[in-house]
């Protein structure tokens, strides 16, 4: 009976995984969908604690379990409260790091009791149905498992430094030849591990760990420039698929269902990343673009910008029909979607068509604008994706692009040796006003210049985009 409601638990669970992740499709329903796959969480966990039992006998070790749970929570509480939203990439990649170490830690632990098993049970396991073959099947789900959590812990530790301005772009002739070959060191020792299971298994097992964990930190070392969303994304697929395997081993159908789902839709996630981006796949995977370049300046950004004044924007803007806004990382950093927010609704109330035009990769994370302005109450459906923007900009009076660079960079097109070249980008320059603000003319986060703020039709708005944005609002006001 008790068996009989754990599995319900788990099924109701399981179904609560899939509407959140459905209901997360959608601002308007994103929040809610966060509770109920957290209730389907509670439940599950709850579930197991107090109804598992393995030959007869409950887990027990309440008070280290408690424990455990007690100081987790509160651990992701404060660190969740706190966190400013400029720093909500790097927030995700350390707590997707941390699933990634928890999935190597079960491989870690149960490669230890298979290795400290029993004789006398290892010969009864032998002897069951599927022999060696269950055993090997067993040990391949606790290498998968290792080998992909080991890489999504150490890739986004490094993804997390990287983000945070800790850890620096690094990479060295060969690199991609060095790591295709040791990942191939690590598929070569995983397969002789389970294939021949050999009297030495506990060191290759370990060297395996070890190599998995360097395979992670220089498959995201040498990725930079605008293209870490996609790496976030990968990793984040990656902590799935490791937790899948934990659910393989302990016959648990929530935390197969759940990694499944996470997996699935981070790889999914991955490919729409790197179309937005014209990469491919095979070249995230073997860490091959985005750092190599960065710093190298873009040709033909050269030339003279011109600024404007306050009063001249809001006049600009006040007697337009149509106006974009492009958020990027200089929004967030400012801390400004509600000022944003202000501006929109301002210039609305004057008959003024605004909307935003979000790039796929524009901030740190996929989403990353998104959530901002979602924040701050931003109407879902004035959020513009990139293609259907790209198709208004040619009837567009004014685009006011806060903070973003990289993916408003004609250099994208134009520029062969450009390290985001073949990038799709908004392309802003159709409108017939362009007002770029940021804080100065320094290079964006893939580190060249832009050759889109010395175009005639470009102004240049300096300031902090909190500030610029309530003082136009109050220029605004006045006219």
């Amino acid at each position: 009976m008790e068996l009989n409601l754990l599995t319900f638990l788990y099924l109701i669970a399981s179904i609560t995984f899939i509407v959140g992740l459905k209901m997360l499709s959608h601002p308007a329903t994103a929040r809610n969908g966060n509770r109920v796959a957290a209730i389907g969480m509670t439940l599950a966990i709850l579930g197991t604690i107090f109804l598992y039992e393995e030959d007869g006998a409950r887990l027990g070790n309440y008070v280290w379990i408690f424990g455990g749970i007690l100081i987790g929570t509160i651990t992701g509480t404060l660190a969740a409260k706190r966190v400013k939203m400029t720093a909500m990439p790097e927030m995700v990649s350390l707590f997707n790091g941390m699933g990634g170490a928890c999935a190597a830690l079960i491989s870690l632990v149960e490669f230890d009791h298979l290795a400290h098993m029993d004789p006398m049970m290892a010969g009864v396991l032998l002897m069951s149905a599927g022999g060696a073959s269950a055993v090997k099947g067993f040990l391949l789900i606790i290498v998968l498992g290792l080998i992909i959590g080991s890489v999504s812990f150490a890739g986004s530790i490094i993804a997390w430094g990287k983000l945070n301005g800790s850890i620096k772009d690094f990479s060295f002739k060969g690199q991609h030849i060095f790591n295709i070959l040791l990942l191939a060191v690590i598929v070569v020792l995983a397969v002789y591990l389970i294939v021949f299971l050999p009297a030495n298994a506990v060191l290759i097992f370990y060297t395996i760990f070890f190599l998995s964990l360097l395979y992670g930190i220089f498959f995201v070392f040498p990725i930079g420039g605008a293209d870490m969303p996609v790496v976030i994304s990968l990793l984040n697929s990656f902590t799935g698929v490791a937790a899948a395997c934990g659910g393989f081993l302990y016959d648990n159908k929530v935390m197969l269902t759940g990694g499944i789902l996470v997996g699935a839709a981070g790889t999914l996630l991955t490919i729409l990343m790197c179309k937005a981006m014209n990469r491919s796949l095979t070249n995230v995977l073997i860490g091959s673009f985005g750092g190599s370049s960065v710093g190298v300046s873009s040709a033909g950004a050269v030339g003279t910008h011109k600024e404007i004044s306050l009063s001249d924007t809001a006049v600009l803007m006040s007697y337009a029909s149509k106006v974009y806004i492009v958020p990027g990382y200089g929004l967030a950093v400012a801390q400004a979607q509600h000022a944003c927010h202000e501006l929109e609704k301002l210039l609305t109330s004057k008959g003024v068509d605004v909307k935003y035009a979000i790039h796929p990769v524009a901030g740190r994370m996929p989403g990353h604008m998104n959530v901002l302005l979602a924040e701050a109450d931003v109407s879902y459906e004035k959020l513009l994706e990139m293609e259907q923007a790209n198709e208004e900009f040619s009837t567009t009076d004014v685009v006011l692009i806060l903070g973003a660079n990289d993916v408003v960079n004609p250099a994208a097109k134009s520029d062969p040796a450009s390290p985001i070249y073949g990038m799709p980008i908004l392309d802003v320059e159709l409108a017939k006003h362009v007002i770029v603000n940021k804080r100065s003319m320094k290079p964006g986060y893939a580190g060249i210049e832009n050759e889109l703020f010395f175009r005639p039709k470009t102004s240049m708005l300096f300031g902090d985009a909190k500030k610029v944005l309530q003082d136009l609002v109050a220029e605004i006001k006045n006219l």
